[in-house]
C-alpha cells in the first residue's frame, strides 16, 4: 500500500514539475480541436492547476465554435460567464455566440450587435452576414431603420470570405436591384458560382477521402431511385464516409441531385432550441420565426419576415433560407396562393347564400360610409 502511494506521489509530481506554458499549450490545442463543450470542460474539471490554466486567456482566445457551442438546455449564468471570459479574450467566435444570444434570444439588442460587430471587424463571416439580415430586415428597430445599402456592402464582404449563403443574397440583390444598381447579368454570375463553391466543396471533399464513395449513393438523381449503399461503405467498415456536415451541400440539388443537409452553425442551433423550448413555440404574440429549420431567427417586430409568394404560409429572413427550405422542405407542400384564396372566395360565397336564405343574424362591420356627391364643399375628390 506504502508502495503505491509513493507511486502516485511520484506520477503526481512529475505533472506538476511540467513548466505552465506547456501544460498551455497543450490545453490551447485541446480547445481549438474540442468536438463538444464536455470534452474541454472535462480536463478542466480534472485538478485545480488545469482549471486554472484553462481559463488563461491565450486558451480562451482560440476555442473552436464546438467548444463554445451551448445548448439552449443547459444555458445558465456559469454558461453565460464563460462566453463573457471567452469574449475578454479576444475569441471571434464567443464574440458572434454571445452576441446572436443577446440579440435574438436576450433581447439586449445593443450589446448583442455591438459583439457581432466585433466579429465582424475581424473577417468573421457569419458574423458580417448576419449584420446584413439586420439591415437588410431592419431587425431590432423599426420598418423605416432598414439600411439596404449598408446590407449589400455586409454580405459583399461576407461572400468575399466565402461565405455561399452571402454570395447568394449578394446574387438576388443584383438581379433584382435591390440596395444596389440592378445588374441581372452579374447578378446570375454570382449565383452559378455560388453553386459551383459548393460543387467544389463536395469535390474536395471526395478527392482528399482514401477511398471515395460512388457518387450514385452520396448524391442521386430525382428521376431514379436511391441506390443502396455498398457494404464495404455502410456504418463500422474500415473506410468510413467523409462526414457530410463538413461541406455544404444543401443547395447541390441545383444540379438535379438530393445530398444529406449540412450541420448547422451552434449559435443557429442555440436559436432553434431556445425558441422550441418554449410552450407557444414563438418568441411573442404575433412574432414568427424563420420557417427555414437550420436557421432560427425570429421576427423583432410584426411582419418583418417576407413570406413566400407561392403559398403566403411561410416566411424567411433571408433569400438564402427561402432557397434552403425551398429544395428540402418547402418544394413539396407549397400550395399556389390561389388555391386557399379561392376557398376564401367560397366561403364568402356560402354565407351571401345563407343571407339571401333569410339568415338576418350576419352583422354588417364594413365600416366604411356612402358619401353622396352633393354632400361635399370644398374637398377636391
Amino acid at each position: 500500500m506504502k508502495k503505491q502511494r509513493g507511486a502516485f506521489r511520484r506520477r503526481s509530481d512529475l505533472f506538476e514539475a511540467l513548466p505552465d506554458d506547456i501544460v498551455i499549450s497543450i490545453l490551447y490545442k485541446l480547445s481549438s480541436t474540442a468536438s463538444s463543450p464536455s470534452d474541454f470542460v472535462a480536463v478542466l474539471l480534472t485538478c485545480k492547476r488545469l482549471n486554472n490554466l484553462g481559463l488563461h486567456p491565450l486558451v480562451l482566445s482560440k476555442s473552436c465554435s464546438k467548444a463554445l457551442a451551448v445548448r439552449a438546455k443547459n444555458w445558465c449564468e456559469e454558461a453565460h460567464r464563460f462566453l463573457k471570459l471567452c469574449v475578454n479574450a479576444g475569441n471571434t467566435e464567443a464574440y458572434y455566440m454571445l452576441g446572436m444570444i443577446r440579440f435574438y434570444c436576450l433581447q439586449n439588442r445593443g450589446s448583442g450587435a455591438s459583439l457581432m460587430a466585433k466579429a465582424a471587424i475581424k473577417s468573421h463571416a457569419p458574423a458580417l452576414y448576419s449584420l446584413a439580415l439586420i439591415q437588410f430586415n431592419g431587425s431590432g428597430g423599426l420598418k423605416n431603420d432598414k439600411d439596404l445599402r449598408a446590407g449589400v456592402a455586409l454580405c459583399a464582404r461576407a461572400a468575399f470570405l466565402g461565405h455561399i449563403d452571402a454570395l447568394r443574397e449578394l446574387g438576388h440583390c443584383l438581379q433584382d436591384g435591390y440596395g444596389v444598381r440592378k445588374n441581372i447579368t452579374e447578378g446570375r454570375r454570382l449565383l452559378v458560382q455560388a453553386n459551383a463553391r459548393e460543387l467544389a466543396s463536395v469535390l474536395r471533399v471526395f478527392n482528399n477521402s482514401p477511398s471515395p464513395p460512388s457518387s450514385g449513393w452520396q448524391f442521386h438523381n430525382h428521376q431514379q431511385p436511391r441506390p443502396t449503399p455498398p457494404p464495404s461503405y455502410q456504418t463500422g467498415a474500415p473506410n468510413p464516409l467523409p462526414n457530410p456536415s463538413d461541406f455544404d451541400i444543401q443547395l447541390f440539388s441545383d444540379y438535379g441531385f438530393n445530398l444529406t443537409g449540412r450541420e448547422m452553425h451552434p449559435a443557429n442551433r442555440f436559436l432553434v432550441e431556445w425558441f422550441g423550448s418554449r410552450e407557444d413555440g414563438f418568441p411573442g404574440l404575433g412574432i414568427r420565426i424563420c420557417s427555414y429549420k437550420g436557421c432560427g431567427r425570429p421576427e423583432t417586430r410584426k411582419n418583418e419576415f417576407r413570406r413566400c409568394s407561392g403559398c403566403g404560409k411561410v416566411n424567411y429572413c433571408s433569400r438564402g433560407c427561402q432557397a434552403h427550405d425551398w429544395r428540402v422542405h418547402h418544394k413539396v407542400e407549397c400550395a399556389p396562393m390561389e388555391e386557399w384564396v379561392g376557398h376564401a372566395i367560397d366561403d364568402v360565397d356560402e354565407e351571401e347564400e345563407d343571407n339571401m336564405n333569410g339568415d338576418d343574424d350576419v352583422v354588417d362591420d364594413d365600416p366604411t360610409v356612402e358619401i353622396n356627391e352633393g354632400e361635399v364643399h370644398g374637398i377636391q375628390i
